[in-house]
């Protein structure tokens, strides 16, 4: 067994880097069921507890579980831990299950619902917060079963996006290239639980419980540790990049999109101006190229704790794709691209749809 040594430091701050993490479901919920006998708030349970083992052992990581028995937790609650702890990560572990033999491990951020498919998951595991006591005061009319409800979850989130899906790729990699899971992609929808926080928060399915092999894998003690070894070397590594203001070569896997998306528009955006992102960190750098590999035309941008760097703008969507090849050839392999309207922020694919 080959774990990450902690005989180093990860990273050089003065506070602990403070990661929060989920165990889905628990006491009166059982989450999703196989065979009347593998539970997911079992499973999640003790991945939870191996992933925060094993991150104890490194320095300068603290860990906070919103569950360490089997108790029922309100999502509102969990977000509550991890805003409480003012902490750098949250990580919510779930399971997953369908009525065929899907499977495959997939990883969520928080956004719009790309589609009806994915509004159906976040659906079900947002229909939790029924079972909780004062639902109607604590989420102020929010309804699981209302696409605009959902819609209206985003917004907060917005700033944590990029971090999110930077981790949420990284735990993908892991696990098709570690674990051999078929590779089910980073996705967006609108969880609660990923709502209540504010610091980038991810949501993993880490399997089907229903599918007769992985179902049985996960259930295993083997299949746990694996799973848990695999989460936490992903979590490592991600804080590894932010401290080195470095994406090494992962690659940011493209959020799941309506077909009605085009990535060969050519024309001009009104109002809309495109940048790359190249990378992300703790570390405030000058913007000269010899900090980027050449590259110039570099903007620095403070977002909370984190210096973001893009390279670029244009209103031109080819003129952009062309710049997002050029840092790619420079080594920046996860560099992608992000919209901002009069000043602000927005969602790339609601501008690429519009065309």
């Amino acid at each position: 067994m080959v774990f990450l040594s902690n005989s180093y430091t990860i990273f050089a701050q003065k506070k602990d880097f403070i990661v929060v993490l989920d165990a889905g479901h628990g006491g009166k919920d059982p989450g999703k069921v196989a065979n009347n006998k593998i539970k997911e708030k079992e499973i999640a349970l003790k991945i939870v507890l191996q992933v925060g083992k094993l991150l104890e052992k490194e320095n300068n990581i603290k860990i906070i579980y919103t569950r360490k028995t089997d108790v029922f937790v309100d999502l509102w609650e969990r977000g509550r831990i991890a805003n409480k702890a003012d902490a750098d990560l949250f990580v919510s572990i779930h399971c997953n299950a369908h009525n065929s033999q899907a499977s495959g491990a997939e990883t969520w951020v928080l956004g719009t619902h790309a589609n009806r498919q994915n509004f159906e998951v976040a659906k079900i595991e947002n229909s939790v917060i029924l079972l909780e006591d004062n639902h109607e005061e604590n989420y102020k009319g929010f309804d699981p079963n209302s696409p605009e409800s959902v819609i209206g979850l985003t917004l907060m989130q917005e700033e944590y996006l990029d971090q999110s899906i930077q981790l949420a790729s990284i735990m993908q990699n892991g696990f098709t290239k570690n674990l051999k899971r078929k590779d089910r992609g980073v996705k967006q929808a609108g969880f609660v639980v990923l709502h209540q926080t504010y610091m980038p928060s991810i949501l993993i399915e880490a399997g089907f419980i229903t599918n007769k092999a992985e179902g049985s894998f996960l259930n295993s003690k083997i299949g746990q540790q694996k799973v848990s070894e695999s989460i936490y070397k992903s979590i490592v590594k991600y804080i590894q990049q932010l401290t080195l203001n470095t994406v090494e070569n992962e690659e940011i896997v493209s959020i799941e999109q309506d077909t009605t998306t085009s990535e060969t528009v050519e024309n001009e955006y009104e109002n809309v101006l495109f940048k790359v992102q190249i990378s992300a960190g703790t570390r405030k750098l000058a913007t000269k190229s010899y900090n980027f590999n050449g590259l110039r035309n570099i903007e620095r941008i403070k977002t909370g704790k984190m210096y973001k760097y893009y390279l670029g703008k244009s209103s031109n969507y080819s003129e952009i794709k062309d710049l997002q090849r050029l840092a790619k050839s420079k080594g920046y392999n996860s560099a992608f691209i992000v919209a901002f309207k009069n000043g602000k922020k927005i969602a790339i694919e609601n501008v690429l749809k519009k065309s």
